[in-house]
């Protein structure tokens, strides 16, 4: 009876609304516009569910993420977003495994529950940036390639991603900020989406919701922060 109470108590009373909420949102707005993706919607609860785990710093969130990235790519395929396809399945998938096995190997005070905050410095920031750079113009010409929709928004999301898994794996509380901004991107993206076809919208939800979800993650990693450092 302790272990289930200790289990219900994990999660704060305010995380249990955003995330019942998140689920509401997303469950209406796939049964209003769209009832035939279940794959979108099974991705989206997945990924919404990975999220408030990622924000507690618990590892089980990026094993749900690689399971995001992989149903997320294939969603992306059937609207010909190559770019998204191929962040997703080629770069964010194996870069949360990666963070997976970082986030494992480097828990707080021995608690496999919640990682320990890293941070990254100045020289390492100007290392990122300009991986990122590098990594953003080979992805253009690659969906240059593959002739893909909306390729300015596309290859920002590529930017954005990649930022974020990079500071995913550093265990930088900015992660969250990057995948907000990465949100963005994808509402944009999958708005356009929605143009031609209303049953994305469900889609443009989601990300909404991430969005939510990554602000609350970076408010709740600084605090995790300060904790630890206190």
């Amino acid at each position: 009876m302790r272990s289930l109470l200790s289990k219900l108590s994990y999660f704060s009373k305010g995380e249990k609304w955003l995330w019942g909420i998140s689920v509401l949102l997303i469950t209406a707005s796939f049964m209003i516009f769209d009832r035939k993706g279940w794959l979108t919607l099974a991705s989206s609860l997945i990924g919404v569910t990975s999220l408030i785990f990622n924000a507690k710093g618990n590892p089980f969130g990026q094993l749900l993420m690689v399971v995001f990235s992989i149903l997320y790519g294939i969603i992306s395929y059937t609207f010909s977003y190559f770019g998204e396809m191929v962040t997703y399945l080629g770069m964010t998938a194996p870069m949360a495994l990666f963070a997976l096995i970082s986030w494992l190997c480097n828990p707080y005070k021995g608690n496999r529950a919640e990682v320990a905050v890293g941070s990254v410095g100045r020289r390492e920031s100007v290392f990122m940036w300009i991986l990122t750079g590098a990594v953003t113009v080979l992805f253009y010409f690659i969906l240059e390639h593959f002739e893909t929709a909306n390729i300015i928004p596309s290859t920002l999301s590529v930017t954005t991603s990649f930022v974020a898994v990079y500071l995913t794996f550093r265990r930088s509380p900015y992660f969250a900020v990057a995948y907000a901004a990465n949100d963005i991107v994808l509402i944009i993206l999958w708005i356009m989406a929605t143009l031609q076809d209303v049953s994305y919208l469900s889609v443009v939800i989601c990300f909404v919701m991430f969005f939510v979800n990554d602000l609350y993650g970076f408010y709740n990693w600084k605090r995790m922060q300060r904790r630890q450092e206190a």
